[in-house]
């Protein structure tokens, strides 16, 4: 019986609850944001069940967690400490590893709410734990790797004049390295505008938007990364603008981008 878990385990509660309470007795307001995400993460940790000899076994494999984050300020603050350099999910796979589980199946959404709802246990933040059916890995056909796609400048000055890639992920943005207050890397730019050059560079947010590849359909979508002057896509005459925050817009081949005031021609080159 493993009671020295289940000690700390307790102890872990009580110490939240008592947290609680005396945030909301003294009405002390809202946590920072650092501090909600170790409470996240200790939150999982609770739901850890003995497996004998000292085991554990985590019984989920989906988490959705809701954060209280009422403007657009408090949800970027949030994002780039749940999204930064070591992600809320990684931290929590870290936890589950010490443990003695297997994090592989795991994955963890973040959303944003604006008020808080009668049924979280916590002022700050909601979890929501699942199990989902896992496929047949040895039945797994491996995915296509990326098709080929090309990025040329069109308005704006970048490190190269064009580009091309066949990755999952790429990041588009000004400056090689995006840094946070204490110089920690918070993420890496493939298509690199100009730090200090002239109109229309400025325009472009360091962490601007991202292009990636969905593999199950076999095309690439462009979604913007909470930019300060939006994202869109230019095609047949028509603007289509990428709203923050959402699953991005699909992308064809003769299409532009529009960072800001800044313009990426795209050309698809399928295998």
């Amino acid at each position: 019986m493993d009671i020295f878990g289940k000690a700390r385990r307790l102890e872990s509660t009580l110490a939240r609850t008592l947290d609680r309470a005396a945030q909301q007795w003294t009405k002390s307001g809202p946590r920072e944001p650092l501090e909600i995400l170790h409470a996240i993460v200790d939150a999982v940790e609770e739901r850890l069940e003995p497996a004998g000899g000292g085991r554990h076994v985590f019984p989920f494999n989906r988490i959705k967690v809701t954060v209280l984050a009422p403007s657009r300020d408090a949800r970027a603050r949030f994002a780039a400490v749940l999204d930064g350099d070591s992600t809320l999910e990684e931290r929590v796979a870290t936890r589950l590893r010490a443990a003695g589980c297997d994090p592989a199946a795991l994955r963890v959404r973040t959303i944003y709410a604006s008020r808080p709802e009668p049924r979280w246990a916590s002022p700050d933040y909601h979890i929501e734990f699942d199990r989902v059916p896992e496929p047949d890995r040895t039945a797994r056909v491996k995915d296509p790797a990326p098709a080929s796609l090309r990025l040329t400048i069109v308005h704006g000055s970048a490190e190269k004049p064009s580009y091309a890639f066949s990755l999952a992920r790429i990041n588009l943005g000004r400056c090689a390295e995006v840094r946070d207050k204490v110089n920690r890397l918070i993420r890496t730019n493939h298509v690199v505008f100009a730090e200090r050059a002239a109109d229309p560079n400025p325009t472009v947010s360091r962490r601007h938007a991202h292009i990636e590849y969905v593999a199950r359909s076999r095309h690439y979508r462009i979604c913007d990364d909470r930019s300060a002057h939006g994202t869109g896509v230019v095609r047949s005459g028509r603007t289509i603008t990428v709203p923050s925050g959402s699953r991005g817009v699909r992308l064809e081949s003769g299409d532009e981008l529009v960072l800001g005031a800044a313009r990426i021609r795209v050309k698809i080159e399928q295998a």
